[in-house]
This record gives structure tokens, C-alpha cells and sequence, in this order.
């Protein structure tokens, strides 16, 4: 077995369970309408009337802070902040950012919050390697992460790293909401307003698929994105107009 099949653990849901609906919204999505409609979809899928969903999209500048996010980690509010209900402490979202809030019932696949986490990230992970992009997860560490052996190490001789995808979800009824985000080509200049995750060492930093000199369309990404989540969570099929 390769080293990239095993980084696919199967999350896949029970015999006969309908695909996942796959919805690509254009331009950019309002945060507060995308939480409110986000929790509408999950109590709907939870009550058993509206399918799973993977809602992909951008939003405009703005910063998140999480359930563990701490106040001195906002330095400079240069976009409009909200307070979110998914897990984590601050994050960016923005323009060449492609996030996927992941709406499933764990109830139907694994009742296992750890496994979960892992399946995303190894979701992150295969769509990484497709592009010839080595991401890893770090135990004291949340989101993905790529070595950059070309900058400065830190104090102690550890090699650099940057983060290239997020990661923070909420459960409610054993139904998931929030997701991923991954750095197509956001304006990287735009995450030293916060403290990224709560991660304040130099040599610990942010990039992109375009900072690592791929050039990528975000359709290339979602469609790769489509294609690795159903190897790990199962069918999907294209979303109904108005879902």
C-alpha cells in the first residue's frame, strides 16, 4: 500500500446513504449569512429532510475567531472580526481562498469526533499531493502544513514550516458544520493582522499553492477536492438549484 493510500482512511457513510450534495457558490459569500444558512442545512439533515452537503466557496476579507481564541491575538482589526462557534482561535478567510464547509451526519458514518478531524485532513493531504505538494499534520499543531527548508530556522534549529490549510468544525446532533480552508492565492499579507491559529513563532508562518509557485485555477482545485473527499467520504452528486 503507498504512502498516499494510507493517508485515506474511509469515513464512507452506510450502505444505500444518499450522495452528498456538492455545491459551488460564485462570487463572494457573506459570513453571517453563510453560518446562518450553514446551521439551517445541519438541523435539516439532522431531522432527517435535507441530504449531507459540501458547500464550497470565498468569502471577502474578514477574520474568525474561535471557541479558543484569545483577544491579544488580534493585532490589528483590518477586516471586519466574528466571533464563531467552530472550534480553533483566529483565522483568515478571503479572495483566492477556497473554503468547503463540510456538512455531514456522523451519525451515519463514524460516531468518532477524532477520526473525523483526521478524514479532513487527510482530505487536505491527497489534494495537496496531487499537485506535487507534501502537506503535513502536526500532533501540537491544527491545519496542514508544508516544510520550507529554504527559510530561517527557529531558535533551536527547527526547520520552518508554513501552514497551507485550516481546519475548525462544530458538531450539533452529531451533524457537522464548518470545515476547511485551503490557500489557493489569498493575499498572504492579510494574515499577519492575527496571530494565525495562535501561532506566534517565526519560523512558523502561512502560504499558498501560488506562494509554492503553482499556478492553479480554483476550478482545478475544486474539482481535485471532488474527487479526493469521495474516495474518503463517498458519492456526491451536483447540488439542486436554490439548496
Amino acid at each position: 500500500m503507498s504512502r498516499r493510500e494510507n493517508l485515506k482512511p474511509s469515513f464512507l457513510p452506510m450502505p444505500d446513504a444518499p450522495p452528498v450534495e456538492w455545491h459551488i457558490s460564485e462570487g463572494f459569500i457573506d459570513y453571517t449569512r453563510a453560518v446562518a444558512e450553514m446551521e439551517a442545512r445541519a438541523e435539516a439533515i439532522a431531522s432527517g429532510t435535507a441530504p449531507e452537503q459540501v458547500w464550497l466557496l470565498e468569502h471577502p476579507p474578514l477574520y474568525t475567531a474561535g471557541t479558543s481564541a484569545k483577544d491579544c491575538d488580534l493585532k490589528e482589526a483590518r477586516f471586519p472580526v466574528h466571533k464563531s462557534g467552530r472550534g480553533g482561535q483566529f483565522t483568515y478567510h478571503g479572495p483566492g481562498q477556497r473554503v468547503a464547509y463540510v456538512m455531514l451526519d456522523l451519525k451515519r458514518r463514524r460516531q468518532d469526533v477524532r477520526a473525523f478531524v483526521a478524514a479532513l485532513e487527510s482530505w487536505i493531504i491527497a489534494t495537496l499531493a496531487a499537485f506535487n505538494v507534501s502537506g503535513e499534520r502536526r500532533e501540537d499543531r491544527v491545519g496542514v502544513w508544508v516544510k520550507r527548508p529554504e527559510k530561517p530556522k527557529g531558535p533551536d534549529g527547527e526547520s520552518a514550516e508554513d501552514k497551507i490549510a485550516a481546519l475548525g468544525i462544530r458538531l450539533r446532533h452529531w451533524v457537522s458544520f464548518h470545515g476547511i480552508s485551503l490557500n489557493v492565492e489569498p493575499e498572504l499579507s492579510h494574515f499577519s493582522g492575527i496571530v494565525p491559529c495562535g501561532i506566534a513563532a517565526q519560523h512558523y508562518g502561512v502560504t499558498s499553492l501560488g506562494d509554492l509557485g503553482l499556478i492553479v485555477t480554483m476550478d482545478e482545485v475544486d474539482m481535485i477536492l471532488r474527487r479526493e473527499f469521495e474516495t474518503i467520504f463517498g458519492a456526491t452528486e451536483p447540488a439542486k438549484a436554490g439548496s
